[in-house]
């Protein structure tokens, strides 16, 4: 598993494994970076479905009820595909965006 931090933000990538391994490693590194914004880049995994995208929600609303960030990066599923709690997108960039969005509205205490 890798760790990229810039700032308050962390996204975590890995690469050559199967997704409910690369899971489990998030949720046990996960008390390491439970205080930055998380970004899961899951471009890696060729092979991805709505399904697969829906493991990662509980680890995503306890993350978010402390208030921080929480995003799924792929091309291979829309968000319109997922739970409305869920974030996901198809770029890395956009997955900045709305880090940077939310915590502007944190801020604001919206």
């Amino acid at each position: 598993m890798i760790f990229d931090k810039d700032g308050t933000t962390t996204i975590v990538f890995q690469e050559n494994i199967e997704l409910s391994k690369f899971l489990d490693n998030l949720n046990k590194a996960y008390p390491k970076i439970k205080n930055d914004n998380i970004i899961v880049n899951l471009f890696s995994f060729s092979k991805l479905k709505a399904d697969d995208l829906l493991e990662f929600l509980q680890l995503s609303d306890q993350h978010r009820k402390s208030n921080k960030s929480f995003v799924l990066v792929t091309n291979k599923v829309g968000y319109e595909e997922v739970p409305d709690k869920m974030i996901v997108v198809p770029t890395l960039q956009e997955a900045k965006d709305i880090i940077e969005m939310e915590e502007i509205e944190r801020d604001l205490g919206l």
